[in-house]
């Protein structure tokens, strides 16, 4: 069982839509933002994403608006190494964390799909972007943290003289978030994440990537400093029948909305990026996994969420379904084996977030209840 601090993440888009949900509101939309940011707050969420897509809307401007609309909401900032200088994200991030109030953090995904990130300008092979992505993240925590100018030469950046004066309010940095299931992002993430996130696999691949995980970071003397959260698509309903009834008119909905624009990353076939692999892979085992999990969307959108160039969160395509009860049972049974943190998305975005604040996260908390701190125990 994990013994970090319980927290939830949401999620933060720019326009209301989902697999399901057609787009409504024009593509940057602020009061669309402003609302659900609030609700997400409302609701209790930790911290809420916003994603990286090529085709989408600068996700630091996003979160700099959502910070304004919110007191207490985490922006977690999903960040694409590659596409500007390391020490030119250092202070961009830094000076959001300033504006926040310390809310801001940093989700690293160095990219699953090779035309994707060409539209981008890079054209690196799957290696070649984790390797990138490890001197990027040294020296973009060395630009937060330094107290002296420095130099720095490395394969794919060389900076000379660099000023650290914008740095993060948050010590000794920002927290940073990491996503990515091959063996090359694993030992990435094992020398520098603080969180790395999976998306909704059964219980025993979770727990096979934790230990994967795990051991990859005692190599770099950090087990113990590594948080595992899990991104999962709760569909509640008031009875067990009443949720599954909700799932399959999701799964109709999403259905249709293929039918009139498919995803551009997987009409060649097979998703090149592992972590969607791996999810179509248990959905070939059954539709439905452990207790609840349904693996309906991940097997019709090939393992990849979002739909065309609205943002989507990778593979985030399994759903867990039931009753609030049964929903907070699954979650409490993933934290068993680990798992600390919980991004949670809705197919109805902001209607789903207002849910899971009454029906949901209460009864994950109610189920988890976190150690109390050495301190509280008093002198032995």
């Amino acid at each position: 069982m994990s013994q970090h601090p319980l927290e939830f993440i949401g999620f933060l888009a720019h326009q209301a839509a989902s697999e399901s949900q057609a787009p409504s509101g024009p593509l940057v939309d602020p009061a669309f933002v402003g609302a659900f940011a609030r609700t997400q707050e409302h609701a209790g969420f930790d911290r809420a994403l916003i994603a990286y897509h090529s085709g989408a809307p600068d996700g630091l401007q996003v979160a700099a608006y959502a910070a304004h609309e919110t007191r207490h909401l985490g922006l977690l900032v999903a960040h694409r190494p590659g596409v500007m200088a390391p020490t030119l994200a250092a202070r961009q991030f830094a000076t959001l964390d300033h504006f926040s109030g310390g809310r801001a953090a940093v989700n690293i995904i160095s990219g699953g799909n090779d035309a994707e990130q060409q539209r981008d300008g890079d054209f690196l092979s799957h290696d070649q972007r984790y390797a990138r992505t490890d001197e990027y993240l040294q020296l973009l925590k060395h630009a937060w943290t330094a107290q002296e100018p420095f130099d720095f030469n490395g394969h794919f950046y060389r900076v000379k003289g660099y000023q650290p004066n914008v740095q993060p309010l948050q010590k000794p940095h920002l927290p940073i978030f990491f996503s990515g299931s091959s063996p090359a992002a694993i030992q990435v993430a094992a020398k520098h994440a603080d969180v790395f996130m999976m998306w909704g696999e059964p219980l025993e691949g979770i727990a096979e990537q934790i230990a994967n995980l795990r051991a990859a970071a005692t190599e770099q003397g950090r087990a113990e400093q590594l948080r595992f959260s899990l991104s999962i698509r709760p569909i509640l309903g008031a009875t067990e029948a009443e949720a599954w009834a909700r799932a399959e008119r999701i799964r109709e909905a999403a259905a249709k909305r293929l039918a009139r624009a498919p995803l551009a990353l997987v009409q060649a076939g097979q998703p090149q990026n592992v972590g969607s692999q791996r999810l179509l892979a248990f959905a070939a085992q059954a539709e439905v996994l452990d207790s609840c999990l349904w693996t309906g969307i991940a097997r019709l959108t090939g393992g990849v969420a979002g739909t065309a160039a609205s943002t989507g969160v990778g593979g985030n395509t399994t759903a867990l379904v039931g009753t609030p009860d049964q929903v907070a049972d699954a979650l409490a049974a993933y934290h068993r084996v680990g798992i600390s943190t919980f991004l949670l998305r809705g197919f109805d975005p902001l209607e789903d977030a207002a849910a899971f604040g009454r029906e949901l996260l209460p009864r994950v908390r109610a189920r988890i209840p976190m150690p109390l701190p050495v301190a509280a125990f008093g002198p032995l």
